[in-house]
């Protein structure tokens, strides 16, 4: 039984552009290793990974701008809800809290963000572990791929949340704890893993104010880089973590984006879903640990 780090624990704080971004941080020694989660999660996500990467390793989590404990700031000219701002978000942790380079790990939209700081800052970069990283369907350039129904219906879907009110709405009705725990038990394979615990490390963000917002803007968001735009321009040791049984990011695209040359290798996770590092820890630590050690 792998033991997490409480929830209850404090967080630490770092400012960022005049902004609070929370992080939690487990082992005081060894290489780096800064944590990125998904869309709508937070530190809280790696609970059960922290303290064991943390034993042998300075071992980081960090809250994206928006998400989590972090401010959740109007999306303006200044923070844009972009993989460009949080791959700068990202660089700049590193600098000023990690205080080092580091091996960089990501889950879902994390991996884009990692991804997108490697391709930027490469000299902060000692690895990239994508786990089942998003692929992003509706993005403009995947959309025309399609059938019409699916990419008129998600244009559709993206103009009506542009209406403040609609959106907000549409927020409202999903950050229900009853609806959360269903689309979780959409995305991982062992429903036992869906706790109460989970579900509130996901509902007490979206009730701070401006998450609305955040989520609307992301949402609509349809541009900015797709994995296989960064992933060729990587240049540190890489790896791809999938759950097969994902049903929202395809193990098969996983495998595509394997076949691009600067993937060093590629771990299928057999029956695991979205986010394996919290459905399966036992599992997939010890695959991190052999990793950061090889590399280090």
């Amino acid at each position: 039984m792998i033991s997490a780090i409480a929830i209850t624990q404090t967080p630490k704080t770092w400012n960022w552009k005049g902004h609070n971004i929370t992080y939690q941080q487990a082992g005081e020694t060894g290489a780096a290793v800064v944590l990125v989660h998904g869309f709508g999660a937070s530190w809280g996500h790696w609970r059960k990974n922290l303290p064991v990467l943390g034993e042998s390793f300075r071992c980081y989590a960090i809250d994206l701008i928006g998400f989590g404990g972090s401010d959740k700031p109007q999306p303006s000219a200044e923070i844009k809800y972009t993989f460009e701002t949080w791959g700068e978000q990202l660089a700049d942790f590193c600098r000023e809290v990690v205080g080092s380079p580091a091996f960089l790990i990501g889950n879902s939209i994390g991996c884009i963000v990692v991804m997108q700081t490697a391709v930027d800052h490469p000299e902060l970069a000692l690895g990239v572990a994508a786990i089942n990283c998003s692929v992003r369907l509706l993005h403009d350039r995947k959309r025309v791929t399609l059938p019409w129904y699916r990419n008129y219906g998600s244009l559709v879907m993206q103009q009506v949340l542009g209406n403040r009110q609609i959106g907000s709405f549409f927020f409202k009705q999903i950050a229900k704890p009853k609806v959360v725990r269903k689309i979780l038990l959409q995305a991982y394979r062992h429903p036992e893993a869906v706790t109460d615990e989970l579900i509130d490390i996901l509902m007490k963000p979206a009730q701070d104010k401006g998450a609305a917002s955040v989520f609307l803007a992301f949402t609509r968001y349809s541009q900015g880089p797709l994995p296989e735009d960064l992933l060729p321009r990587l240049t540190c040791p890489t790896v791809l973590l999938w759950g097969t049984e994902d049903p929202w990011e395809p193990v098969a695209m996983g495998r595509e984006l394997a076949a691009i040359s600067t993937v060093d290798e590629f771990v299928a996770l057999e029956g695991l879903g979205h986010c394996p590092q919290d459905e399966a820890p036992e599992i997939v630590n010890p695959i991190l640990l052999k990793w950061i050690q090889q590399h280090q």
